[in-house]
C-alpha cells in the first residue's frame, strides 16, 4: 500500500538524491530473447512485435530512496533515454501494473511510478504533484550504476483510469511534457477534459468499443478537447477495469478477468506511440497518426469522434 502522504511533496533536489539512486537498482530476470530488427511499416506487424518483450534487460528500483513511495523501471543501460511518469487508477497499487511497466522499460523507456494517493480517499491533485516530482527525479539524476541517463527533452506523462486524467492535468501548460498517454482515462476533478485544451503535446487516448458500463470516464470527449494533436483508439474487447493486473480482485468482482489480449494490444499501442513521439523512431510513426488501424483497433476522428464523445454525455 502506498503512502497517502509521501514525505516529499515539494520538487526533490536532484543533486542530493543522486548517490542514493545510483545503487538502488537490482537486476531483474525480465530479459528478452527477441532482437530488434527491421520491421514493416504495416501497423499490424508493428503491433505483433511491440506486444512482445523488447530487446532490453530491465532493472527495477524503489523511489522511496528519493523520498517518494513508488517504483522505477529502466533499461539496464542507455544514454539520453525517454522517460514517462505513470499514474495508477483509483485505489489501485502500482504492483498491479508490474508487467506493463516492465514491458515499457524493455523497449528502452524509463518509467517512474508513484505509489501514492491509492487509499480510501485519493487526491488527484496529489497524484499529479507526485507524478511531476517523479519525472523530475528521472530526468535529474543518473540511474543504475550511473550508466543510465534520461533526456530532459524526451519526457512524457502516462496513466490508466484516474491516472490517465492525472497525466493530462500534469501535461496542461507544461512545455517539458512532450507526449501524453491516457489509457481508459477516468473523469477526475479538476476536469482533465477542460485541461486537455491546454495540452500541446501529442496525445494517445485509448477507449473501449464495448458498452463499458463500468467505465468512469469519456475518453472520446477527452480526445476531442485536446489542444494539440491527439489520436483516439478504441479496442474491440478492452475495458477500463480490465487493464490493471489485479486478477484476484477481478475474480472476486466477476468482471474484467480475461483481458490479457486487449492488455497486450494497449501496451503495444502505447509503446509504439512513445517510441514515435519521445524516441523519434520514424518506423513507428504510424502509431502517432490519427487514422492508423489494425485488427481489433479502431481510430475515430472528425464527426465519428464527435458522435462517440456525445453518445453518453
Amino acid at each position: 500500500m502506498g503512502n497517502d502522504n509521501p514525505p516529499l511533496r515539494a520538487r526533490p533536489c536532484a543533486d542530493s538524491m543522486q548517490k542514493s539512486l545510483l545503487s538502488l537498482f537490482a537486476p531483474n530476470t525480465y530479459t528478452s530473447s527477441s532482437i530488434l530488427g527491421s520491421v514493416s511499416a504495416n501497423l499490424k506487424k508493428h503491433l505483433a512485435t511491440l506486444s512482445k518483450r523488447g530487446p532490453y534487460r530491465v532493472l527495477t528500483g524503489d523511489l522511496s530512496y528519493a523520498g517518494l513511495e513508488g517504483k522505477v523501471y529502466t533499461p539496464a543501460e542507455g544514454k539520453a533515454l525517454p522517460a514517462v511518469a505513470f499514474g495508477h487508477d483509483w485505489r489501485t497499487n502500482i504492483k498491479h501494473y508490474h508487467s506493463t511497466l516492465r514491458h515499457l522499460a524493455s523497449w528502452g523507456i524509463v518509467v517512474v511510478a508513484p505509489d501514492t494517493e491509492n487509499g480510501l480517499v485519493p487526491n488527484v491533485r496529489g497524484l499529479v504533484a507526485d507524478m511531476e516530482s517523479a519525472l523530475q527525479i528521472a530526468a535529474g539524476v543518473k540511474l543504475g550504476q550511473g550508466n543510465i541517463t534520461v533526456s530532459p527533452g524526451r519526457l512524457g506523462m502516462v496513466g490508466h483510469g484516474m491516472g490517465g486524467g492525472a497525466a493530462v492535468l500534469a501535461a496542461a501548460n507544461n512545455e517539458k511534457v512532450r507526449a501524453v498517454g491516457a489509457l481508459y482515462p477516468a473523469t477526475v476533478s479538476p476536469s482533465a477534459t477542460t485541461a486537455a485544451r491546454s495540452v500541446q503535446a501529442p496525445g494517445l487516448i485509448i477507449g473501449s468499443k464495448l458498452d463499458d458500463f463500468l467505465s468512469a470516464g469519456n475518453p472520446a470527449k477527452l480526445a476531442q478537447s485536446w489542444g494539440g494533436t491527439a489520436v483516439y483508439r478504441e479496442l474491440d474487447k478492452g475495458t477500463q477495469p480490465g487493464f490493471a493486473e489485479n486478477t484476484m480482485q477481478k475474480l472476486a468482482l466477476g468482471t474484467g478477468i480475461f483481458q490479457s489480449g486487449p492488455r497486450e494490444t494497449a501496451r503495444a499501442l502505447l509503446v509504439g506511440f512513445l517510441l514515435a513521439t519521445l524516441g523519434n523512431e520514424k518506423k513507428y510513426s504510424a502509431f502517432a497518426e490519427a487514422d492508423a488501424t489494425a485488427k481489433g483497433v479502431h481510430s475515430l476522428l472528425g464527426e465519428e469522434l464527435a458522435e462517440k464523445a456525445n453518445q453518453y454525455h
